[in-house]
C-alpha cells in the first residue's frame, strides 16, 4: 500500500539564490561544450522549465545539488540569465542521507536515456518538409552540418539533398582513367 501522505518535491519547487546553492562533489556526470551551448540556448529560448534537485544543510544554510549541476552552471557562466532569473533558481528539496543521494544523482543521470537515431532522423526530415533550413535546423537542434547530413542519409530521401553541394573528392576509376587518357592524348599532339 502506497504512503498517502507522501508528496513528490516537485509540488513545491522553491526559488532559492544561486549563491546558496553549491555542486556536490560527486557527480559523475559530464557535458561536451556544444551540448552545452544548447543547454544555454534552451533555457535562454524556454526559460528553467525544470526545478533543479537538492538537499538542504540548515546547518550550513545551503543547498547542495543533487541533480542540476549543468542547469546551475548555466546561470553561473552566462549572466544574461542570472540577470533575468534576478539570481534565483527554481529548486525541489529532498531530505536524504548522503548515500541516498548519491544513488539519485545516478539514478537522474541514467534515467536520462539517449537520442534514437532514426528518430532524430525523422525530426530532421520533417523540420525539412516544413521548410526548416539547415542553419536553422544548426542553430536551433544544437548539431553542426556534419551531423544533419549524416540524419539525411539515413532517412534517404533524395529531396533532402537538392541544395547540398558535393564536393569531388571522388570519382569512378573509369572517370579518372578517361582523364589521364585525354591528357596523355593532348601531350602527344602537342609534341
Amino acid at each position: 500500500m502506497a504512503n498517502s501522505e507522501f508528496k513528490s518535491p516537485v509540488y513545491n519547487v522553491i526559488a532559492v539564490p544561486f549563491e546558496k546553492i553549491v555542486p556536490n562533489t560527486y557527480n559523475p556526470n559530464s557535458v561536451a561544450p556544444p551540448e552545452m551551448k544548447l543547454l544555454y540556448d534552451s533555457i535562454k529560448e524556454d526559460g528553467y522549465t525544470m526545478p533543479i534537485v537538492c538537499y538542504y544543510s540548515p546547518k550550513k544554510d545551503l543547498y547542495a545539488i543533487v541533480d542540476g549541476f549543468h542547469r546551475w552552471h548555466v546561470m553561473k557562466d552566462y549572466p544574461d540569465i542570472y540577470e533575468r532569473e534576478h539570481g534565483m533558481m527554481p529548486v525541489a528539496v529532498i531530505d536524504k542521507p548522503l548515500t541516498n543521494r548519491m544513488a539519485s544523482t545516478i539514478r537522474h543521470n541514467r534515467a536520462r536515456g539517449s537520442h534514437n537515431v532514426d528518430l532524430m532522423s525523422n525530426i530532421v526530415k520533417e523540420l525539412h518538409e516544413l521548410g526548416r533550413s539547415d542553419a536553422w535546423i544548426a542553430k536551433h537542434l544544437g548539431m553542426d552540418k556534419d551531423e544533419i547530413l549524416r540524419l539525411k542519409q539515413i532517412s534517404g530521401l533524395a529531396a533532402l539533398f537538392k541544395d547540398v553541394n558535393f564536393g569531388q573528392a571522388w570519382k569512378p576509376i573509369e572517370d579518372v582513367l578517361h582523364e589521364n587518357e585525354n591528357q596523355e592524348t593532348e601531350k602527344d599532339s602537342e609534341l
